[in-house]
């Protein structure tokens, strides 16, 4: 098959690839709702001064990182059904990402909210806060800040992680590749079109984030500029007087 040839593939190709990526999407904005909401939870319990409470969350989390993603997806679609239980490709593929990343964002959770230094939560002891009045109003907007950057690290291993919905029935971006390299027959072409579309999704994401650590920066009084965060160059953090 010729250049030409492969390309006018390619074009006719387009809706079914538009389809692989929405499911791509959904799979990747689901699996990071609900590993958030995870982590948060996993991280406050795993820095819990009850025992039982932190025991509960460590054994969680480490069972969930030291498994394979590919095996928990495995079990959560081909053994659950031998017990009964059956559930749709999309929520597999959603949950199983959700405990993966949701075990590795509670430590960067836990690590985030043990940073703040130790007078902020006096001081807000001292003004008679309550814990959960603590956590809104002093802890966590300053721990948000610091783990928004492990957090987008995650975000884009995720992102990548959802490659393997396909092995679970899932039409997503990786099986319609798969498709256009059997169509052309040429591996390179068509995962090279691959490649393309998921840097193009993991750099949306890296500005989507890194828009939300301007915006929790911005409201401790520091962080980079608009510009900053939208150019290719690395951002580092500056002392607030040094900016012109």
């Amino acid at each position: 098959m010729d250049f030409a040839s492969k390309i006018e593939l390619l074009w006719n190709s387009l809706p079914q690839l538009f389809d692989g990526l929405l499911v791509t999407v959904e799979l990747t904005v689901g699996s990071a709702v609900f590993a958030f909401l995870l982590a948060v939870a996993l991280g406050l319990a795993a820095g819990a001064k009850n025992i039982a409470l932190r025991g509960s969350a460590r054994v969680f989390i480490e069972f969930f990182r030291g498994t394979s993603l590919l095996v928990q997806l495995f079990w959560l679609f081909y053994v659950l059904p031998l017990f009964g239980f059956r559930l749709e490709s999309i929520v597999c593929g959603i949950l199983a990402l959700s405990l993966n990343y949701g075990a590795y964002g509670a430590e960067v959770v836990r690590g985030a909210i043990a940073s703040v230094p130790t007078p902020q939560l006096e001081a807000a002891t001292a003004l008679n806060f309550g814990y959960w009045q603590r956590m809104r109003r002093v802890i966590f907007p300053q721990a948000w800040a610091e783990m928004i950057p492990p957090l987008t690290n995650l975000l884009i291993q995720l992102l990548k992680g959802t490659a393997l919905a396909s092995y679970i029935l899932l039409q997503d971006l990786t099986f319609q590749i798969e498709q256009l390299r059997r169509g052309s027959g040429d591996t390179i072409f068509a995962f090279g079109v691959g490649l393309v579309l998921y840097f193009v999704l993991g750099y949306v994401l890296t500005l989507l984030m890194n828009a939300l650590e301007v915006r929790a920066k911005s409201r401790l009084g520091t962080g980079p500029t608009l510009r900053e965060i939208f150019g290719l160059a690395p951002v580092f953090d500056q002392p607030v007087g040094a900016r012109s």
